[in-house]
C-alpha cells in the first residue's frame, strides 16, 4: 500500500487495556505494518479496491490492542465485527442486490489485511459473508434476499453457516441432520459442531438432508424453539470469535424457510469453494503479521552487542520466510485475477489454500523462534497468528483433503473411496 505506515496503537487507543508500565517486556513495536511487496504484487492496485484496502488497514491497527486483550480473554468483541459492517468490509466479494460491488482482489485485501491483524476478525468475514451471506445470495429466493443480504453485509443481523456435524467434519458429505416435511412447515433434527454465530447471532444456514435425501439449506432465526447452541469453550485458537456446539430438536421453520436453489450436496460444496480463497488470502494476512514482526524485532533487538539483524542466521532466516510471503502474494494475485474473468477453477483455489495455509504455518514458527522467549508473549502478536494459523489450516477443507482433491484432479483417479 502507498499509504503513510501507522504507528502502533498505544495506551491512547480505546479499549487498549495495556499500559506502557503494565509490559512485561520491553516495547518492540513488531506489530507495525511494514507493507513487504518485494516483486511489487500489488503495486497496481485500482483505486477502488485500495479504499476497500485502506479501510481495513484502519480497523486492524485501531483495533489490534483490544483484539489481543479479547483473544487473551476468550471474549468475542461483538461491537467490532458490526464495526466492520459498518465500514461495508463484510460482503467478501458476494453480489446481491442492496451489496456494495467488491472486485475478487478487493475482497482479498481485506481478508488479508483484516486477518493480518487478527484470525479472529479474519474469520467473522468468512462466517458472516464468505458462508452465510453468499449462501443466501447463490440460492436464495427473492424474498430471503430482500430480508437477510444487507442486514447480514452491514452486521445488523450476524449469520452463522452449519454444515459440521460431531460425527461428520471432513466427511461433511454425510451430513445427518434431517428436515421432515409437516404440513406447512419444516421439522429439523441434529446436532452441529463449530458453528461460527451459531450462539451469539440471529440467524443460521442449516444444511439438512430433506424426506428425500436430498442435501438442502435452511435458514433458522436462532431463538426458535428447539435451537440450542452452545458456546465452545477451552479454544487455543481464534478465541476472539465464538463458535457453538447447536443442538436441533424438533425446530420448525415455515416451508419458505428453505433455500430454493439448493438441492443437493454439489450446492453447498459451491458455497465452500468460493471461501477457500479467502482462506487463502486469510493465510497470506498472517503470514505478513509475523515476517514483519520477524523483521521488526530483528532491527530493534540488541543481543551480544549488536543487532539481531547482523547476524547471518537471522537474515538467512527472513531471506527464507521472505521467499515464501512472496509466493503467496503471487498465488493470490492470480487467482484473483482468474476469478475475475470468471475462469477459476475451485480446485485452483484448494492448491491456494493448501500452499498457503502450509506456507503460513511455517513461517509463524519460523518467526516465533527468531523472537525467542518474546515471541510467546501476547504483547509482541507472534503466538497469537501462530495458534490462529492452525484453524484456518484446517477449516474450509484439511490439508489432507485439499491433497485429495488436487491429486483427483492430476491423476483422474479418486482416494476418497
Amino acid at each position: 500500500m502507498s499509504t503513510t505506515t501507522p504507528t502502533r496503537p498505544g495506551t491512547s487507543t480505546p479499549g487498549n487495556t495495556q499500559s506502557a508500565d503494565a509490559r512485561t517486556a520491553p516495547d518492540y513495536d513488531v506489530s507495525v505494518p511494514l507493507d513487504t511487496d518485494y516483486y511489487g504484487v500489488f503495486a497496481n492496485v485500482p483505486a477502488a479496491d485500495r479504499a476497500f484496502w485502506d479501510r481495513a488497514r484502519t480497523f486492524a491497527v485501531d483495533t489490534l490492542d483490544e483484539m489481543n486483550a479479547a483473544w487473551d480473554k476468550a471474549e468475542y468483541p461483538v461491537h467490532l465485527a458490526r464495526r466492520l459492517g459498518d465500514l461495508d468490509l463484510l460482503t467478501d466479494g458476494v453480489e446481491g442486490p442492496g451489496l456494495t460491488a467488491m472486485s475478487p482482489l478487493a475482497a482479498g485485501l481485506v481478508n488479508m489485511e483484516i486477518s493480518r491483524g487478527d484470525g479472529s476478525m479474519g474469520t467473522v468475514i468468512a462466517v458472516q459473508g464468505g458462508l452465510a451471506l453468499r449462501s443466501i445470495a447463490m440460492y436464495g429466493s427473492d424474498a430471503q434476499k430482500a430480508k437477510w443480504l444487507v442486514p447480514l453485509a452491514r452486521a445488523e443481523k450476524l449469520g452463522a453457516f452449519a454444515l459440521t456435524e460431531p460425527d461428520h467434519g471432513s466427511d461433511s458429505v454425510g451430513l445427518e441432520t434431517t428436515a421432515h416435511r409437516d404440513g406447512d412447515e419444516w421439522v429439523l433434527n441434529g446436532e452441529k459442531m463449530w458453528i461460527g454465530n451459531g450462539s451469539v447471532g440471529d440467524m443460521t444456514v442449516v444444511w439438512a438432508r430433506d424426506d428425500a435425501g436430498d442435501v438442502r439449506g435452511f435458514l433458522v432465526d436462532q431463538d426458535t424453539p428447539g435451537y440450542d447452541g452452545v458456546t465452545m469453550t477451552g479454544k487455543g485458537s481464534l478465541r476472539a470469535i465464538h463458535q457453538a456446539r447447536i443442538t436441533l430438536t424438533d425446530v420448525r421453520i415455515p416451508l419458505d424457510n428453505v433455500l430454493p436453489g439448493t438441492h443437493t450436496f454439489k450446492d453447498t460444496a459451491a458455497v465452500l469453494f468460493a471461501t477457500r480463497l479467502g482462506v487463502a488470502w486469510s493465510a497470506l494476512g498472517h503470514a505478513t503479521a509475523v515476517f514483519e514482526a520477524a523483521l521488526n524485532y530483528s532491527t530493534l533487538r540488541t543481543q551480544f552487542g549488536k543487532p539481531l539483524a547482523s547476524f547471518q542466521i537471522v537474515q538467512e532466516r527472513l531471506t527464507i520466510m521472505l521467499s515464501q510471503l512472496t509466493s503467496m502474494q503471487l498465488h493470490c494475485l492470480r487467482l484473483a485475477e482468474l476469478d475475475a474473468a470468471g475462469t477459476l477453477r475451485p480446485i485452483q483455489a484448494s492448491l491456494a489454500k493448501f500452499h498457503n495455509t502450509r506456507a503460513a504455518r511455517e513461517l509463524a514458527s519460523l518467526a516465533r523462534d527468531m523472537l525467542g522467549g518474546n515471541g510467546i508473549l501476547l504483547e509482541n502478536h507472534v503466538i497469537r497468528h501462530l495458534a490462529d494459523i492452525e484453524s484456518i489450516h484446517t477449516y474450509e477443507g484439511t490439508e489432507s483433503i485439499q491433497s485429495l482433491l488436487i491429486g483427483r484432479d492430476l491423476t483422474g483417479v479418486s482416494a476418497f473411496k
